[in-house]
């Protein structure tokens, strides 16, 4: 090999060009289908647990939105972790993380099983959040890396179609388990999809790796670690009584560390989230809106759930059923989301439904006893429907301008801020549910407390559609099928 082959060799453009050309990976459907078992295991363990909540807070001795830092500690890992995950792919190998991911969250899916008490599971989420710290973004990671642009919309279609089975069939499995069963069975599930998943991912899957593009950024990693956690502790705790002040204080000084972080940032090669990215218009926009309209999505699985159970006094069977519509709702729209993409674009669609969205979860608030179970459901279906249609076409736009090289520090970046606003949107929807508690005088959670809940989360991301109308009018058009894009004018900042 001469000098020149080598250094071109050597770039992680050529990386990925030379590795292309020595392996054919298997259709894109298959990788997102196998990519999406992964997802199916997280989401089905989210969901049944959301359901399982009061069961799992009388076994605990704790209250029923105390055990919220269940749910916050795992996306709190998420977040922690997240950012390395891009790094960790292109130096180990994106298959190798995969699949070691895999056995993280299962291993730690069995020390959840084993909690006696809530400390303990907290533990254990922190061990599981580890583990999808590195699913989430390396799979979507390794999609990315074989996809055409004008693929993109049909496979983040196909990514999700398996994954959003397990919010249809989490709620109800969760209230089936918790009525006859024992909460502890949510997690030994896991064992059997994880095991498959691992054989799957062995057979299918190869390995991709990127030359680094500069140093482990392991100062930043700190930073940022600290600054997430902080923050998202100090709102988990602000929805506590009597710890007003540690809240604040956690809050203060995470705010601290994430000044510190930026500052840290600006002179790192490779910024552990490089922040850099948010001057790509359609990636920035998207991370920005994405991040707003993700409150409501982070709040109403823990909110809906518990208004059924200890508003309307239903059984957890009886809420995960209905749960479920939401799910279906999403399910549906994986079918017609390319097709209204390439219609009508994707700015032109986010505002709409953007706004048919949050005004149809802000419904919820409305939610009575005496409403006919019918269109409870009904309203849930066309809420799931229009939000799963919003995180389509995110989550593929997000990344119209992203040059390959680029692609590992997207992806870690667009999955931190994901998932941190995931995290909020518990934290906001708890802190909201307790403030409405204090303010009008309960001992417990009745149905107004839960109505000033989900106004709260949804006002905040009604404001997404601001953000929406900033998208480009030519945003996504390769995507869609409409343009080719000039050589060089991507990814520019």
């Amino acid at each position: 090999m001469t000098d020149a082959t080598s250094k071109a060799a050597g770039s992680p453009a050529a990386a990925v060009n030379t590795l292309e050309q020595q392996t054919q990976p298997p259709n894109f459907r298959t990788i997102a289908l196998i990519i999406a078992s992964a997802m199916f295991m997280e989401q089905l363990d989210a969901t049944v647990l959301a359901t399982a909540l009061p069961t799992m807070a009388r076994d605990f001795s704790v209250s029923a939105p105390a055990v919220s830092i269940a749910l916050t500690s795992y996306l709190l890992s998420l977040a922690i972790f997240i950012p390395a995950s891009g790094k960790a792919a292109d130096r180990f190998g994106a298959r190798t993380v995969f699949r070691t991911a895999i056995v993280i969250f299962v291993l730690g899916s069995i020390l959840c099983a084993q909690a006696p008490n809530l400390p303990f599971l907290v533990s254990a989420r922190l061990l599981q959040g580890l583990g999808g710290a590195m699913m989430m973004p390396v799979g979507r990671l390794i999609l990315m890396r074989n996809v055409a642009r004008h693929d993109l919309v049909a496979a983040m279609s196909w990514l999700l179609v398996p994954a959003l089975t397990g919010p249809i069939l989490g709620p109800p499995l969760g209230g089936l388990i918790v009525s006859y069963l024992d909460w502890r069975w949510i997690f030994y599930i896991n064992v059997p999809i994880g095991c498959l998943g691992l054989v799957l991912v062995s057979l299918f899957i190869h390995e991709t790796k990127v030359p680094s593009d500069g140093p482990f950024d392991g100062i930043g990693f700190v930073l940022s670690g600290l600054s997430l956690g902080l923050l998202l502790f100090g709102f988990e705790l602000s929805s506590h009584e009597g710890l007003a002040i540690v809240a604040a204080a956690l809050v203060v000084i995470g705010a601290a560390f994430g000044v510190a972080y930026l500052r840290h940032a600006r002179h790192h090669v490779a910024p552990i989230l490089d922040f850099r990215l948010m001057r790509v218009p359609s990636f920035g926009t998207s991370v920005i809106a994405g991040s707003l309209t993700r409150i409501t999505q982070g709040a109403h699985p823990f909110l809906l759930p518990l208004m059924l159970q200890l508003g309307f006094g239903f059984s957890a069977a009886r809420a995960g059923l209905i749960v479920t519509a939401t799910a279906i709702g999403s399910l549906g729209m994986k079918a017609v989301a390319p097709t209204i993409l390439r219609r009508f674009g994707f700015r032109s669609s986010l505002i709409v439904v953007g706004l048919i969205s949050t005004c149809g979860y802000a419904l919820c608030a409305a939610f009575r006893p005496d409403w006919p179970i019918g269109l409870i459901f009904a309203i849930l279906v066309c809420c799931g429907f229009f939000m799963s249609f919003q995180f389509t076409a995110y989550n593929t736009v997000a990344y119209d301008e992203i040059e390959q090289e680029r692609m590992s520090s997207a992806t870690s970046f667009y999955t931190t801020f994901q998932q941190l606003m995931l995290s909020l949107g518990i934290c906001i929807g708890a802190l909201a549910l307790h403030g409405a508690i204090l303010i009008r005088g309960h001992d417990r959670p009745a149905l107004g407390d839960f109505s000033v809940a989900f106004l709260v989360v949804t006002g905040i991301s009604l404001t997404a559609t601001i953000w929406n109308a900033r998208f480009s009018a030519t945003a996504g058009e390769e995507m869609r099928g409409r343009r080719k894009r000039a050589t060089g004018d991507a990814g520019q900042t």
